[in-house]
């Protein structure tokens, strides 16, 4: 007889374990699924984000950063550093302990809320009126049930056509965080987020960087004002970013990696690299979870097939985070998971889409919410746009990090937020701000009228505001 729960989640990611978390807090008895193991074959949930994703990739680049400025920086703070060297194997290690921190924590969290972990790989069995069971495939294999399932099996990286992932000389983002050495040459195939911030680790450590994009623009999703700074900063740093290129035989020997491809001139170009890392998007990851056996319905990517409430197809089926439609952003996933474990208990759970923050952690950084100038130009609203360099900014100055603005676009006659994007220091904190204002549908006024700290990077999201009316005040 299979062990019954009320709610039953297959992943432990972002979406999957705070969906368990939450739907134990709402008084449901609750299992969570999980197969990721640590380098002991212990249980590793958080996901991709925690085991190959946003966590480890966060500690590479706050090393990497660490050596920049030792290089780079000390000197004119009066500090003297001479034969600063990087110990890749101890980077490699502190990174690692990073990670377990989180698995642990995560764990701890299902003991303190009471829910059930499996260790094991989870897929549909049947239907019955116990709900659905769920065959759990691990050390031993069980079965168990469950009224509602909350599927969050999150996405896997794109291969190349005929390219597939060695993890050795063609990486995904799980190779590219453990690169024992730093490689003479580096190459990268997509200048997305993952591309940008691994590019930009190795580079600081020494690498030369090659990224090839196949977009005639760089970062398109992002507001071209933006884009064209981080371009700009980017390329000083060293990184050659080669955009609409066609990508075509890659081959792998000893030597490394050679790529044959064609430039936006139509001229035939070869890259050769010690590494190669192919960022090109990821896919929904819903392989192995049997959903034909229960009649669950996927779209043409594989994807879950979902509402705008999250439920598919199944009375009592649901899916969140990158296995379903919409960002593929760990705290989507997480307002998600809590928004379908609410919705269970009869609750009204919310997901403003609108609002979801964007982030990219590289030096600088960029991050953004709401529409970009370009979108807002092609559907035909009225907005008025404001302005300020962090190059004005007394706390950025104090820093030595004056890189970037932050910009505000506003309506026209109503003075709403309708977008916020920022590149510079911190922009991952500072967009925060951002998102509660247009929560609340805040105006661009309403911002400006608002007591900053002094001296603070925030300062730069008031003068921005205040800029929409054209009247910064240190600038």
């Amino acid at each position: 007889m299979s062990k019954q729960f009320d709610v039953v989640v297959i992943g432990a990611g972002p979406g999957g374990y705070i969906a368990a978390i939450r739907a134990a807090q709402l008084g449901f008895n609750v299992a969570c699924i999980d197969e990721w193991k640590n380098a002991a074959g212990g249980p590793a949930p958080g996901g991709t984000c925690t085991n190959v994703g946003c966590i480890p990739s966060k500690a590479l680049l706050q090393s990497s950063e660490h050596f920049h400025h030792a290089n780079h920086h000390f000197a004119e703070h009066g500090i003297t550093a001479k034969g600063v060297s990087m110990d890749v194997e101890k980077m490699i290690a502190r990174k690692d302990t990073v990670v377990k921190q989180n698995n642990d924590g995560i764990l701890y969290l299902f003991k303190k809320n009471k829910v059930s972990f499996f260790h094991g790989r989870g897929s549909f069995v049947k239907s019955d009126v116990a709900g659905y069971h769920i065959k759990v495939a691990g050390e031993t294999d069980e079965t168990i049930a469950g009224k509602h399932v909350i599927v969050a099996t999150g996405s896997t990286a794109r291969a190349l056509p005929g390219t597939p992932f060695d993890e050795v000389s063609v990486l995904s983002n799980d190779g590219a965080l453990r690169i024992a050495a730093v490689p003479k040459k580096l190459g990268l195939i997509g200048s997305g987020v993952i591309g940008l911030e691994m590019g930009s680790v190795w580079k600081r450590l020494g690498a030369e960087v090659t990224i090839l994009e196949g977009l005639p623009v760089f970062l398109g999703a992002v507001d071209e004002q933006v884009a064209k700074e981080a371009h700009k900063a980017f390329t000083k740093q060293g990184l050659k970013i080669e955009l609409g290129v066609k990508v075509g035989d890659i081959k792998t020997g000893k030597k490394g990696v050679s790529v044959a491809y064609t430039s936006a001139k139509g001229e035939a170009q070869s890259l050769e690299v010690d590494k190669l890392i192919v960022s090109i998007g990821r896919v929904p990851n819903t392989t192995g979870l049997n959903a034909e056996e229960v009649g669950l319905k996927l779209d043409e990517r594989g994807a879950i097939e979902v509402d705008a409430d999250c439920k598919t197809n199944l009375p009592g089926v649901w899916a969140v985070g990158d296995v379903v439609r919409g960002p593929m952003l760990a705290h989507k996933a997480e307002e998600e998971g809590v928004a379908v474990a609410e919705r269970i208990a009869g609750q009204h759970g919310h997901v403003n889409f609108n609002t979801v923050p964007w982030v990219i952690y590289t030096s600088p950084e960029i991050a953004w919410v709401g529409r970009t100038e370009q979108q807002l130009k092609a559907d035909g609203v009225a907005y008025k746009a404001g302005s300020f360099p962090f190059l004005a900014n007394g706390r950025a100055r104090a820093l030595g990090d004056t890189t970037g603005f932050v910009k505000f676009l506003a309506d026209a006659k109503t003075d709403e937020i309708l977008g916020v994007h920022i590149v510079g220091p911190m922009a991952s904190e500072l967009i925060s701000e951002a998102v509660v204002a247009m929560e609340f549908k805040a105006s661009a006024e309403d911002i400006a009228r608002i007591c900053h700290a002094h001296p603070s990077l925030s300062e730069a999201t008031k003068e921005a505001a205040l800029a929409v009316d054209k009247r910064t005040l240190n600038f």
